[in-house]
């Protein structure tokens, strides 16, 4: 074999498909769990469905279900045994980042992007086709030694960014009203959020935050980042138990 022959076959070989894409190859970052957020009352009529819908949803591997409940129902005769004024502020910025002329129940946010009737399950479950189709979002979120979250670098979204401490209930929890709309019914829950902290801003670059302890035993612990005011969901960290 000549020498010419033989520096074709190296330069053949280290162009092959199969080592050209190794080589070029880079790591693909990981997919963050679809947010699925429910806006519910114990007060609501049709809220019941919706709650069980979005409580199946808990245990669908890359999806994190969160309920909230909320008070502006309670005029109604009962008063919900969950809810909390900010978790109907939540659902305010929501609403006004979608140009939505008022709140109402159910309602389901998908990654802070999209919103749907709760009642009507399909229309829910094409927004989550639809996030899962969405580019990863590269946002790095970590949990730190001593109680810290780090909050990488990245793209700033118009307005700027703000970092949000969740803490929610895993158990099944089922209400039985005894006034109201909904008098004489059992409401079931899952995931109910019991602490709602916004840690701070964030402007782009790499961050930390310290987290409040936990205002009871059992909860579990969700870090969001998102754009302000109810705007799209950038990163998210789900703590481990323990």
């Amino acid at each position: 074999m000549t020498r010419a022959a033989l520096l074709f076959l190296i330069c053949a070989a280290l162009t092959a498909p199969g080592l050209a894409s190794a080589k070029s190859a880079r790591p693909v970052a990981a997919r963050a769990p679809v947010v699925v957020e429910l806006f519910t009352a114990q007060g609501c009529s049709s809220c019941g469905k919706a709650n069980t819908f979005v409580g199946a949803l808990v245990e669908r591997p890359g999806v994190i279900a969160l309920t909230w409940p909320v008070d502006y129902w309670d005029y109604l005769g009962w008063k919900d045994t969950f809810a909390q004024p900010e978790f109907t502020d939540r659902q305010r910025a929501y609403d006004h980042h979608f140009g939505l002329r008022d709140v109402y129940t159910p309602q389901v946010v998908v990654d802070g992007t999209a919103q749907a009737s709760g009642a009507k399950s399909e229309d829910v479950e094409a927004l989550i086709k639809a996030a899962r189709r969405a580019p990863a979002r590269p946002l790095q979120v970590r949990l730190l030694r001593g109680g810290k979250v780090a909050i990488g670098s990245g793209r700033l979204p118009p307005g700027g960014g703000e970092v949000w401490l969740i803490r929610y209930d895993p158990r099944e929890q089922d209400v039985e009203v005894k006034d109201g709309d909904n008098r004489g019914h059992t409401v079931p829950h899952r995931n109910v959020v019991r602490q709602l902290v916004r840690l701070g801003a964030w402007r782009g670059h790499t961050t930390q935050f310290k987290l409040p302890a936990a205002s009871d035993e059992g909860l579990e612990t969700l870090v969001l980042v998102q754009g302000v005011k109810g705007g799209r969901i950038l990163g998210v960290l789900k703590a481990p138990k323990g």
